[in-house]
Protein backbone atom coordinates (compact mmCIF):
# COMPACT_ATOMS: atom_id res chain seq x y z
CA UNK A 1 0.00 0.00 0.00
CA UNK A 2 1.33 3.43 -0.95
CA UNK A 3 2.01 6.03 1.71
CA UNK A 4 1.46 8.80 -0.82
CA UNK A 5 -1.71 10.83 -1.09
CA UNK A 6 -3.19 12.66 -4.04
CA UNK A 7 -3.07 16.47 -4.08
CA UNK A 8 -4.28 18.84 -6.77
CA UNK A 9 -2.86 22.33 -7.15
CA UNK A 10 -3.23 25.01 -9.80
CA UNK A 11 -0.08 26.72 -11.02
CA UNK A 12 0.56 29.22 -13.81
CA UNK A 13 1.21 27.71 -17.24
CA UNK A 14 4.74 29.14 -17.44
CA UNK A 15 5.64 27.55 -14.09
CA UNK A 16 4.24 24.21 -15.28
CA UNK A 17 6.36 24.51 -18.44
CA UNK A 18 9.45 25.15 -16.30
CA UNK A 19 8.68 22.16 -14.07
CA UNK A 20 8.16 19.95 -17.12
CA UNK A 21 11.49 21.14 -18.57
CA UNK A 22 13.32 20.31 -15.32
CA UNK A 23 11.63 16.91 -15.23
CA UNK A 24 12.71 16.19 -18.81
CA UNK A 25 16.32 17.28 -18.18
CA UNK A 26 16.55 15.14 -15.04
CA UNK A 27 14.66 12.20 -16.54
CA UNK A 28 12.08 12.39 -13.74
CA UNK A 29 8.34 12.65 -13.68
CA UNK A 30 6.71 16.03 -13.19
CA UNK A 31 5.24 14.67 -9.95
CA UNK A 32 8.72 13.77 -8.68
CA UNK A 33 10.02 17.27 -9.40
CA UNK A 34 7.06 18.89 -7.64
CA UNK A 35 7.35 16.49 -4.69
CA UNK A 36 11.08 17.23 -4.33
CA UNK A 37 10.45 20.98 -4.56
CA UNK A 38 7.85 20.76 -1.79
CA UNK A 39 10.18 18.64 0.38
CA UNK A 40 12.99 21.19 -0.06
CA UNK A 41 10.64 24.08 0.72
CA UNK A 42 9.38 22.40 3.90
CA UNK A 43 12.94 21.57 5.02
CA UNK A 44 13.97 25.19 4.34
CA UNK A 45 11.02 26.49 6.35
CA UNK A 46 12.06 24.31 9.30
CA UNK A 47 15.63 25.64 9.10
CA UNK A 48 14.26 29.19 9.03
CA UNK A 49 12.10 28.44 12.09
CA UNK A 50 15.12 26.95 13.90
CA UNK A 51 17.25 29.94 12.95
CA UNK A 52 14.62 32.38 14.15
CA UNK A 53 14.34 30.51 17.47
CA UNK A 54 18.13 30.74 17.88
CA UNK A 55 18.00 34.46 17.08
CA UNK A 56 15.29 35.02 19.70
CA UNK A 57 17.32 33.09 22.27
CA UNK A 58 20.45 35.16 21.57
CA UNK A 59 18.39 38.36 21.78
CA UNK A 60 16.90 37.39 25.15
CA UNK A 61 20.32 36.41 26.50
CA UNK A 62 21.79 39.73 25.34
CA UNK A 63 18.98 41.69 26.96
CA UNK A 64 19.38 39.87 30.27
CA UNK A 65 23.17 40.26 30.22
CA UNK A 66 23.02 43.98 29.41
CA UNK A 67 20.40 44.60 32.07
CA UNK A 68 22.58 42.85 34.66
CA UNK A 69 25.61 44.92 33.63
CA UNK A 70 23.65 48.18 33.70
CA UNK A 71 22.08 47.36 37.09
CA UNK A 72 25.50 46.65 38.55
CA UNK A 73 27.67 49.32 36.90
CA UNK A 74 25.29 52.12 35.90
CA UNK A 75 22.01 51.85 37.81
CA UNK A 76 21.43 55.59 37.38
CA UNK A 77 21.09 55.11 33.58
CA UNK A 78 18.60 52.23 33.63
CA UNK A 79 15.37 54.26 33.77
CA UNK A 80 16.62 56.62 31.04
CA UNK A 81 17.60 53.69 28.80
CA UNK A 82 14.20 52.05 29.26
CA UNK A 83 12.43 55.32 28.44
CA UNK A 84 14.54 55.75 25.30
CA UNK A 85 13.81 52.17 24.29
CA UNK A 86 10.08 52.80 24.63
CA UNK A 87 10.35 55.96 22.51
CA UNK A 88 12.29 54.17 19.78
CA UNK A 89 9.90 51.22 19.79
CA UNK A 90 7.04 53.61 19.10
CA UNK A 91 9.01 55.70 16.60
CA UNK A 92 10.48 52.87 14.54
CA UNK A 93 8.10 49.97 15.13
CA UNK A 94 4.76 51.54 16.01
CA UNK A 95 4.81 49.69 19.33
CA UNK A 96 3.56 51.28 22.52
Amino acid sequence: MSTKTHCTVRIPRDLRDQVDAVAARQNRSTSDVIRLAIEQFVAGAKRADDSQLRHMRVTEYTQIALDAIIRENHPELRDHLIAQTDLRMEQYHGAR
